[in-house]
């Protein structure tokens, strides 16, 4: 497993995918590559992957067939590891994480990312496809919050990834599965513990949603990331997760907490190099009377005209 480790890192993937009867494959620049390297049997593979696991992890994994964990290598670092089993047998998908956070300006974020880091309250949404580097993103942010103000973070993670180290704020993270049952059960518990600022690494369900609503309109700032394709998209996703009874009140509650919704994509910047495409949606008073009346398809036309507010759609962030 430790030669599988090495080359993941001296290829700099940033996945390698291991299969029962296939060779290693790994995701470089965006692309899938299949390594010449020895077919991984079955067997084999199982071995492996089972000697990272806790016994805890083991049994886990032979109830649910799946799991998710961090495992960390003394030399060559943390990785996300997804183990499960297909047709063929065992499988795994592992992700390099960075050892340190990189900071905003590291990442070429727009400068109303530094803007939104500072709020003292409301809802900040990081949302992408898969792979499109919304966790690197959020964890600039924690550590900008870090860097500049004393604030107690608590993180609810799935696995918890990086590590932080405390500066300037205290940051506790917790993992779910570990520290607490879900992430339901994490944030309705983070609200009894003096927070000022609230992780959540993915809004997964309605009852979710609906606890960092209200957590984001009583005095805390709920950073969370959500799998969609634009600003707008966001915001009708979240409004949808919900019955159409409850949906009024939904957007009610969204024009008063959203600070603002950063969604991003990433593109070949040269050929070995991929960089973040950010379209950024700001709340201002026109935007939020916009989502209360639920008038979300006019959002567009917003980010187009808010320029001045820091907000800009995918193609002229591209274009410049």
């Amino acid at each position: 497993m430790e030669s599988i480790l090495a080359l993941s890192v001296s290829q700099n993937a940033s996945d390698v995918h291991l299969s029962s009867g296939e060779k290693v494959l790994i995701r470089q620049n965006g692309q899938l590559i299949r390594l010449e390297s020895n077919i991984l049997s079955s067997h084999e593979l199982h071995t492996k992957l089972y000697g990272l696991l806790s016994k805890s992890q083991q049994m886990k994994m032979a109830q649910d067939k799946q799991l998710d964990f961090a495992y960390h290598h003394a030399v060559y670092g943390r990785f996300r590891v997804n183990v499960f089993y297909q047709q063929h047998g065992i499988a795994a998908c592992l992700r390099l994480i960075n050892q340190q956070p990189l900071t905003l300006d590291q990442i070429c974020a727009p400068k109303i990312l530094h803007t939104l880091a500072q709020k003292q309250q409301g809802l900040i949404l990081i949302t992408g496809a898969t792979g499109s580097g919304k966790s690197t993103t959020l964890s600039a942010m924690i550590n900008d919050i870090n860097q500049h103000a004393a604030k107690h973070i608590i993180t609810l993670e799935d696995p918890i990834e990086l590590i932080y180290r405390n500066q300037q704020s205290l940051i506790q993270q917790r993992e779910i599965g570990v520290h607490c049952t879900d992430y339901l059960a994490g944030l309705t518990a983070a609200l009894r513990q003096d927070p000022d600022v609230i992780v959540i690494g993915e809004l997964r369900d309605q009852a979710t949603m609906s606890t960092a609503l209200h957590a984001a309109q009583t005095g805390h700032l709920i950073l969370a990331t959500l799998h969609s394709h634009s600003a707008v998209a966001t915001i009708s996703r979240i409004i949808d997760a919900f019955p159409e009874q409850s949906r009024h009140f939904v957007r009610t509650q969204l024009a008063a907490s959203l600070q603002g919704i950063v969604c991003q994509r990433l593109y070949h910047h040269t050929p070995s190099v991929r960089k973040a495409n950010f379209e950024i949606l700001i709340n201002t008073p026109s935007v939020s009377h916009l989502i209360q009346e639920g008038k979300i398809k006019q959002l567009v036309s917003a980010i187009q005209t808010g320029g001045q507010y820091g907000m800009q759609l995918f193609e002229i962030e591209f274009g410049q």
